[in-house]
């Protein structure tokens, strides 16, 4: 494992080595092989360390069929090579991976929890819990036995083995192979066989804090950062909270009960905006009742609206005909490029508004729908307003 530096010391950032191939994949990816680098390659649940070679940026690290490919911007023209890895991404890595690894455990020894998937992503990290249920009690203690772990600063070590000798330790996961086991140890704590990089203690971990959790294929899956990410979270989380005391003129502590009071506030505006205008709707019926057209033994209302919502019209279409049985509604709403149309009747009407609306929905290559008492639908501007419901009363005169 000489080569791979990345195992021998997970804190070197730079390392001066030779270029033993440079060539493309098949997707005509260019890459290099190196004779050791600290580059760490996709693995274990851990992405890809980036950097540079020779100051050509390394956009990705795969190790494949043994080799460990370096894919680069472009070509490196000399044999020597510098590399320097990204130190923020690594660390950062190394937090998150090692997080996972003692909040795993805490589930496994406290709760019978395995972890059975692990993603460590570019903002949160995930392990999936091969359990039905987990509530809010279990996670919080989880937590605090993590983070106990992370405090009591815990040296974290790295043990190759064979499989006997990985056999007399109490793994949470059995090794896939039989040598070349690699270990990570947190004493009278934590077994893992893992590829990835770590720390030296637990204590460089940082705080652990669970975002949440959601069930995902019969088990749970977990969201947790660790380290910078908490901290940085904590941060932005802090800022909010100036920003929102600063605009309701409260203290921090004071903001639940702030809120609280603002929402009650909003509930009661609105009714009494609802209650508003429902009675302009019922004036606004009144109104159109004032002007209608006779048909036989009926009455015909319509209008044409502007900028006007479908259930505002449908609601004032309803009013009118609840109050008047041998009432039509025919009613038009110009929005945009858009047409819109409702059509409604009393429970003395005799007419079928679904199909008075299928007949005329045609012309504005429109489509809607309803039942014989109400019907609805839209399409384009392809004529005016007044132009369409003019077509709409024509039908319906010559229905009757």
């Amino acid at each position: 494992m000489e080569h791979k530096l990345y195992y021998t010391d997970a804190y070197k950032q730079d390392f001066t080595t030779k270029i033993i191939k440079q060539d493309y994949d098949k997707d005509g990816n260019l890459y290099v092989v190196l004779n050791e680098t600290a580059f760490y390659p996709t693995g274990g649940g851990q992405p890809y360390d980036t950097g540079t070679l020779n100051d050509i940026n390394v956009i990705n690290v795969e190790e494949i069929n043994g080799e460990i490919r370096h894919y680069i911007a472009e070509q490196l023209h000399t044999e020597d090579v510098e590399g320097k890895i990204n130190w923020e991404r690594r660390f950062d890595h190394m937090q998150q991976h090692a997080a996972q690894h003692i909040l795993s455990a805490a589930f496994w020894d406290h709760f019978n929890m395995p972890t059975i998937g692990f993603h460590l992503g570019k903002e949160t990290v995930t392990i999936d819990l091969e359990t039905e249920n987990l509530h809010a009690e279990m996670v919080e203690k989880a937590i605090q036995i993590a983070n106990k772990i992370v405090f009591e600063n815990h040296p974290i070590r790295i043990q190759w083995m064979n499989l006997e000798e990985a056999k007399t330790l109490p793994l949470r996961k059995e090794p896939n192979m039989t040598e070349n086991i690699r270990v990570v140890i947190i004493e009278n704590f934590d077994y893992n066989g893992c590829g990835g990089t770590h720390p030296k203690r637990t204590g460089e971990v940082g705080p652990i804090q669970v975002l949440g959790w959601e069930r995902n294929k019969g088990g749970i899956r977990l969201t947790f950062i660790a380290g910078w990410r908490t901290l940085k979270l904590m941060g932005q989380q802090q800022q909010i909270m100036k920003d929102v005391s600063k605009q309701l003129n409260s203290s921090e502590t004071d903001i639940p009960a702030k809120v609280a009071q603002l929402l009650t506030s909003q509930k009661e505006n609105e009714k009494a905006i609802q209650t508003m205008n429902e009675k302009l709707l019922f004036a606004e019926a009144n109104e159109l009742l004032l002007q209608p057209i006779k048909i036989h033994a009926d009455i015909l209302i319509s209008k044409v609206f502007t900028n006007r919502s479908m259930q505002e019209i449908a609601k004032l279409s309803a009013i009118i005909t609840e109050q008047q049985e041998h009432a039509i509604t025919y009613f038009v709403i110009e929005n945009d490029d858009k047409l819109q149309c409702i059509l409604a009747c009393g429970k003395s009407v005799s007419l079928d508004m679904n199909a008075l609306l299928k007949d005329a929905l045609p012309t504005i290559e429109g489509k809607g729908g309803g039942n014989k008492k109400s019907a609805r639908g839209g399409g384009k501007a392809i004529m005016s307003g007044d132009e369409f419901l003019n077509q709409l009363v024509s039908s319906l005169q010559s229905a009757v």
